[in-house]
Parts: structure tokens; sequence; C-alpha cells
């Protein structure tokens, strides 16, 4: 899982910081908001002192009416060690003692000018994204004809080449030797390049190349949802291959299992062309069409249709 300051999340939405500037580096381990009007109301039952805390319109007027004393005994058990911020949404005028309290304690406040409803959204979404469980596997990630294709092997079967022939016939890349996948959601992973090696990519006896140099910008992806995963093998002789594509085959990344071919690898085949022949049946059975299916459904009609008439 990804590390994340207070201070990404300033840079990320350019908000600004009012108070306790001192604590931008604490750290935010959770994605889900805390709405402390119980709290601040005099609830501090199961008080979730360790996410975000959002201040909208309501709390800070609540605030505003209490006395000094309990103003001041609210804030307290608001800011507690683990609370990593305050963000105040509309830009609203934050309470003295709000501040005076942050600045000890070293816990920022943020203000934006978004609506509360707004400001969760994004937030959210956000700190979703950036703390998703994460994992990095070998193998080169492309973008063919919008699926996105992970090529996975053992190391020097072809798959850098592969991708590189992929980019000339006008697919993108977005990672080769190192994968890194968020799992955003149930059942969904988005694939990315380390940032050092960013729309590189390593040919054997040639080097390091920069796609994005040579073959320009539309070539390449920042990132890209997994929907297939192709495994390269040296083609054995003795294993029976699936010639029908009637079997399904899955690839377990983290909790999500992912449709996976296996393409074995020999001389005189064009790998580049079968994994966007792969892509494009791909597509197709996401759509309803299934061609092994519809062979199968034929042959078996024929079958029973030539039975009939002995």
């Amino acid at each position: 899982m990804r590390k994340i300051h207070v201070r990404n999340i300033v840079q990320n939405f350019q908000w600004k910081v009012i108070s306790g500037e001192g604590g931008i580096l604490r750290e935010v381990k959770e994605s889900d908001l805390s709405r402390p009007g119980l709290l601040l109301a005099g609830c501090s039952d199961h008080y979730p002192s360790h996410r975000v805390q959002l201040l909208g319109l309501t709390e800070i007027n609540y605030l505003k009416n209490l006395s000094k004393e309990v103003q001041r005994e609210r804030i307290d058990q608001l800011l507690q060690e683990d609370t990593p911020c305050v963000c105040v949404a509309r830009s609203l005028d934050v309470p003295e003692e709000l501040i005076k309290c942050s600045m000890e304690k070293n816990v920022p406040i943020i203000t934006s000018s978004l609506a509360t409803t707004k400001l969760t959204s994004k937030l959210t979404t956000y700190l979703e994204g950036q703390l998703a469980p994460t994992t990095t596997l070998h193998g080169v990630l492309v973008d063919v004809y919008g699926v996105g294709v992970l090529i996975v092997g053992q190391s020097s079967i072809g798959k850098s080449e592969t991708a590189l022939e992929l980019v000339k016939r006008g697919h993108r890349l977005i990672a080769d030797d190192a994968v890194e996948i968020r799992q955003t959601q149930e059942n969904q992973l988005i694939g990315s390049a380390p940032e050092l090696i960013q729309h590189l990519l390593e040919i054997r006896g040639v080097g390091i190349i920069n796609v994005m140099t040579l073959f320009g910008a539309g070539a390449v992806r920042n990132y890209k949802r997994i929907s297939l995963v192709i495994r390269l093998e040296i083609w054995d002789p003795n294993k029976v291959y699936d010639r029908l594509g009637l079997d399904e085959d899955k690839m377990k990344i983290m909790d999500t299992d992912v449709p996976q071919i296996t393409v074995p690898v020999r001389p005189g085949r064009n790998l580049a062309i079968i994994l966007e022949v792969a892509s494009m049946n791909f597509r197709l059975k996401r759509m309803g069409y299934n061609a092994a299916v519809h062979f199968s459904k034929k042959l078996t009609d024929t079958i029973e249709e030539a039975v009939e008439d002995m």
C-alpha cells in the first residue's frame, strides 16, 4: 500500500493551509472521511480520529455558537495525536480556537472553496486511488484496441519485442519490464509504469529506447485498466494447447481473477498479430459473441441432424 501525506493532498488540489503547517507530513492511512458532528455535540464514542476530518457549514456554525470553554473542550477532542488534518469546505471562516489548537498540536487545517458534498466526493476518490492495494509484476502492459493487455512470460521470451511491434502498428505502451498494479475497487486493476522507467522500452541488442520520443505522444499511455493477460511460453510439442477457445483460464492478481490466454512461441509465429486478434476476440466476447461457442453449437446441431437422417 502506498503512503500518502497531507502535503500530497494540498499539492494535488491546490488547497490552502491556514494553520498547523508543521504537521504537513502527517500520514493519511484511510480513504474514508469523518464528519465529526456528533463529537462536536458531545458524543465522543467511536470517534474515528485517524481519518481526515471534514467540517462543513453545519459543523462550523455549531462550533461558533458554543461558549469558549466548551468550544475548546470539543476542539481538543477533535484534534488527536493521530488526526491527519481538518478540511474546511466553502472557504468558511475558521474559529480562532480551532486555529490556535491546530498550531499547538501541529494538526493542519486546510480550506477549500468546494461545497461539502463535492469536496467529499473528490477527496474520497483521490484517497481511494492513492491508498489502493498495490503490487508489481514482471511483464509488459499495452493498450490494444482499447483492451489493457498484460503480457507475461519468462525472461527473454520476446515480450518487449512484441510490444514494440504493437506500438509500430498503432497501439500504445503503458509499461515495460515492471508493471505497478493498483486494485482501485473490486475486480478493477489499474496498471502503470514506475516513474523511473515510464515510456521506456528495453530491446536486447539495441538498448533502452524512449517510445514517446521515437513514436510520439500517441504511442504511450500513463495507465490502463488490465482486462486480459497473455502468457507467452516456449512451444512444447508434448503439450496440448487450446485450439477452440472454449476453455477459460484465469490469473489471480491480488483479489481479482483476470482472463488469461497462453500463446506458445516458436519461429514463424507473428506474436503482434496474434495479440491483436486475441484482443479483438476478447472485445467480441464482452459484447456477447463467442465464436468458439457458436462453432461448437453448429457442430453439435450438424451431428444431431446427421444422426437423425441415419
